[in-house]
């Protein structure tokens, strides 16, 4: 919002409002010279610009009609602080306001990936350690011996059969 888009224009502005104090030249031909120069890429922000500083103009002649809402609100929320305020004070918020919250949601955005990662390393770890915990068990009933350093068979053999087992 303060850019310098946003600066730009209010160098405009001033520039616009210099010349109608000499008088040189009139206000509708101003506003379509500037419309007319606004480069390209920028446009639709001088544009969007143009149409919060027409309402923000406009409201003061619709000052019946946002009394009228006010008591319909103060109607509705007989007891709510707020209502008694005006609408357009707690719809807007300020450029800091949304800042906030959009840092805020990054903040929590990114909380939250990293507990989804450190689950994920933790469910690995878990994994693997169950792994290498079976594959020892594996080894240690494969590799054993006879007195005579010879691979015990009986064993070799009833391993085999649990396999086939748990597979079944």
């Amino acid at each position: 919002g303060r850019g310098f888009a946003f600066q730009r224009k209010q160098k405009i502005e001033r520039q616009y409002r210099k010349l109608l104090k000499k008088g040189r030249k009139v206000h509708s031909q101003q506003d379509n010279q500037f419309t007319d120069t606004y480069p390209e890429h920028l446009k639709h922000l001088y544009l969007a610009e143009e149409e919060m500083l027409k309402k923000r103009r406009r409201a003061p002649d619709n000052s019946v009609l946002s009394e009228e809402k006010l008591n319909k609100a103060a109607d509705k929320y007989v007891f709510s602080y707020r209502s008694v305020m005006t609408e357009g004070k707690f719809k807007k918020k300020t450029s800091n306001q949304k800042a906030k919250e959009e840092y805020e949601k990054i903040k929590a955005e990114r909380a939250r990936k990293k507990e989804e990662a450190e689950k994920r390393k933790q469910q690995r770890e878990a994994a693997q350690q169950l792994y290498k915990q079976k594959k020892m068990e594996a080894y240690k009933i494969l590799s054993k011996k006879t007195k005579r350093g010879q691979p015990n068979l009986n064993l070799q053999m009833e391993f085999l059969l649990q396999k086939i087992q748990q597979n079944t």
